[in-house]
């Protein structure tokens, strides 16, 4: 969200999408800038069509916390199945798993860098990830990923930003295909 504006002032944007729940400052200045641009925005949508592909949005309530209220998104693409937890934490997973029935998923995007606030070992059982990808950077203050619970991750194959720099998922032939450009 920080380089949000930054985005929108130096690339062709034609629409935003914020998660559930109030503006935060951040928001409300983005907001100020997309009216000024006439950039259209919604927030807490369900779903979104992309050409023939359909992102679902997961948010099924509004949290007491900004975390909890990010987007999580689920889509299939060629028959690989991919989850975005965004910065939801463990409170946010429980309704996920009692309101969704989603189970092995090709590739998690872990919620909230890998903090020890998510990726509670009973979603992580229920969505059963082949691929788990951690965006952290090296060496931060919030010491993230959390080294106690990434064991919680050890069932899939961990791709971790901070160590693989980039990370591109391709699928070409009904096959995923991944690739790391070292940071």
């Amino acid at each position: 969200m920080g380089e949000a504006i930054n985005l929108v002032e130096n690339f062709d944007v034609e629409k935003v999408i914020f998660n559930c729940g109030e503006f935060n400052e951040l928001e409300q200045e983005l907001i100020k800038v997309l009216n000024k641009k006439k950039i259209l925005y919604y927030s807490c949508i369900k779903e979104l069509n992309i050409d023939d592909n359909k992102l679902h949005f997961l948010n099924n309530k509004d949290y007491d916390n900004e975390n909890d209220n990010s987007s999580v998104i689920y889509t299939e693409l060629n028959n690989h199945k991919f989850l975005f937890m965004g910065d939801a934490g463990i409170e946010k997973e429980k309704d996920i798993i009692n309101k969704y029935n989603i189970s092995n998923i090709d590739v998690l995007k872990v919620g909230h860098h890998r903090s020890k606030t998510s990726s509670s070992k009973e979603f992580i059982d229920e969505i059963n990830p082949k691929y788990s990808i951690i965006s952290v950077g090296k060496n931060n203050r919030y010491e993230h990923p959390n080294k106690e619970v990434l064991n919680i991750l050890d069932s899939s194959k961990i791709y971790r930003t901070d160590q693989d720099g980039s990370i591109m998922f391709k699928i070409k032939n009904n096959k995923l295909k991944i690739d790391t450009c070292s940071p």
